[in-house]
């Protein structure tokens, strides 16, 4: 039972935008931090961009002024807005959920499936 559900990948020239989508059940998504992070093989996954359930918002500096995190809870969905796209960026993105699951702050992070982007000429 997929979880979050991802979309919006693709293929791009440098300088594209794509706009990547999860939309995560309810009881996941409701109160509770998102983000999106990318993975290259051979390498750490990454925070990209996150999103409080307030909405505050954290960006990688790798990322700052060119992509966007957002979120609607009213239909559990985390959005991240990739404007200004470089081939570096090529990387499969995934959703996460940071589910926070006492008053101490102890968390479990879910995770989507994966959806690859490829910012090449």
């Amino acid at each position: 039972q997929a979880q979050l559900a991802e979309s919006g990948g693709g293929s791009v020239q440098p300088g594209g935008s794509l706009r990547l989508s999860c939309v995560a059940s309810g009881r996941i998504f409701s109160g509770n931090g998102m983000a999106w992070y990318r993975q290259v093989p051979g390498q750490q996954r990454e925070m990209v961009a996150a999103v409080t359930s307030g909405g505050t918002t954290t960006y990688a500096d790798f990322v700052k002024g060119r992509f966007t995190i957002s979120r609607d809870n009213a239909k559990n969905t985390v959005y991240l807005q990739m404007n200004n796209l470089k081939p570096e960026d090529t990387a499969v993105y995934y959703c996460n959920a940071r589910v926070v699951v006492n008053v101490e702050g102890v968390y479990v992070d879910r995770w989507g499936q994966g959806t690859q982007v490829t910012v090449s000429s």
